[in-house]
């Protein structure tokens, strides 16, 4: 089996390890705009085991033309969420099979649905391939979780809270964890939550409150969207509710605020000295580079499901979580826990369509899959999972 990387960042760092490591693919490749960025990851894991290439992944020409040369059996996407519909196009038009860990957004509104890569399923359908949307953790082992809550402890499942938090320190005044466009983006545009069949908007963060996670303790946690929200109510529609949590320190916060206000957050174009600029784009060449973020973080991640529902006739809760450690993924990859939690999971992913696990002809989300092979391997790739039944869940209202 062959297998291509697009994206060079913390993720793709991770994800290429992985690959690299696993036997079941014979040929990988590392690809994105930088082929010096790639050069570098495929130095640190040695022995010429991975190739590597320039490619712009906002031109099929040029994506169709490394497609050609290596036929590559998947394509893991790990670029920007913008390049999700071009790097699909090119895998259909090479007969590719696709991987991704964030669903498409379009680079001019701040806002980002399924639906554009759900249109692909009849495409995809018709070649034979398969396509697999948000295999990273959130979206991605959030919604296996829930998976394998549903096989195996609800009849029904109820209400659903996907709850995220880091509690590591970077030592930075302010940086992001992942692109920082992509982050700032995600985290100020106003919140989502799936309520009784219709969707809820609140003001950015104005649904909050003290959560506690395992081994960290509490921290103020917000309701945020999140896309695998979307798939997870259409694919379990016994669902009533469905929120996304995700903790924000205050500093972050203020330092976000004060982005906002003074204009640094637009994603339209200005003038600049008789130069096009886009803001957030110019605060991304500024702010620390989030793979630069491993060496001095310390602390944990914890991201889970806090799930209730009914089995034989009865209500239950259940909680399944992972904890990451910032200094572990450092110490095993050279990047911070979020990029580890994300870039994991994509592989793994990319090695259950490999050993037919994961198969079918279409577009899938990851919860469409059986999550017992997926979970089974999961704490052996360094991501242990937990389960809390019938505790307090802190979500009940």
């Amino acid at each position: 089996m062959k297998a291509l990387i697009i994206g060079a960042g913390g993720v793709g760092t991770v994800v290429t390890q992985k690959i690299a490591a696993n036997p079941v693919f014979t040929d990988v490749m590392l690809a994105s705009r930088t082929k010096s960025k790639c050069d570098a990851v495929a130095a640190t894991i040695g022995g010429d085991r991975v190739k590597t290439a320039q490619v712009d992944a906002d031109s099929v020409p040029e994506l169709c033309a490394l497609f050609r040369s290596f036929q590559p059996d998947i394509v893991v996407n790990v670029a920007l969420p913008y390049q999700d519909l071009t790097i699909m196009d090119a895998c259909l038009e090479c007969g590719c099979n696709y991987l991704d860990t964030a669903n498409y957004e379009p680079k001019d509104e701040a806002h980002f649905e399924y639906s554009w890569q759900w249109a692909y399923q009849d495409r995809f359908k018709a070649a034979g391939l398969t396509a697999i949307l948000g295999c990273g953790f959130d979206p991605g082992v959030t919604a296996i979780f829930t998976a394998y809550a549903a096989k195996h402890h609800f009849d029904e499942i109820h209400y659903l809270d996907i709850v995220d938090c880091n509690a590591g320190n970077h030592g930075m005044a302010f940086a992001t964890n992942f692109n920082p466009e992509i982050n700032i983006r995600e985290v100020t545009q106003k919140g989502r939550y799936y309520q009784d069949g219709k969707w809820v908007v609140t003001e950015p963060h104005e649904i909050h409150r003290p959560l506690h996670y395992p081994g960290i303790g509490e921290r103020e946690s917000y309701v945020i969207y999140h896309e695998e929200l979307e798939s997870l109510v259409k694919n379990y529609p016994s669902i009533k509710r469905a929120r996304f949590w995700m903790t924000f320190g205050q500093e972050y916060l203020t330092h976000l605020r004060v982005i906002q206000n003074i204009g640094m957050a637009r994603i339209d174009p200005i003038i600049y000295n008789g130069v096009e600029i886009v803001p957030i784009q110019f605060l991304k060449a500024v702010l620390p580079d989030p793979k630069s973020l491993g060496a001095n973080y310390h602390g944990q991640t914890s991201i889970g499901c806090r799930i209730r529902g009914i089995k034989d006739g009865k209500e239950h809760s259940y909680y399944i979580y992972n904890n990451c450690d910032h200094e572990q993924a450092f110490k095993e990859t050279g990047t911070q826990a979020v990029s580890f939690t994300t870039g994991v999971p994509a592989a793994l992913g990319a090695s259950m369509w490999a050993k037919g696990l994961w198969r079918g002809a279409g577009v899938f989300n990851v919860e469409e899959f059986d999550p017992d092979p997926f979970l089974k391997e999961l704490g052996e790739q360094g991501l242990p999972w937990h389960e809390l039944f019938d505790t307090d869940i802190e979500v009940n209202d």
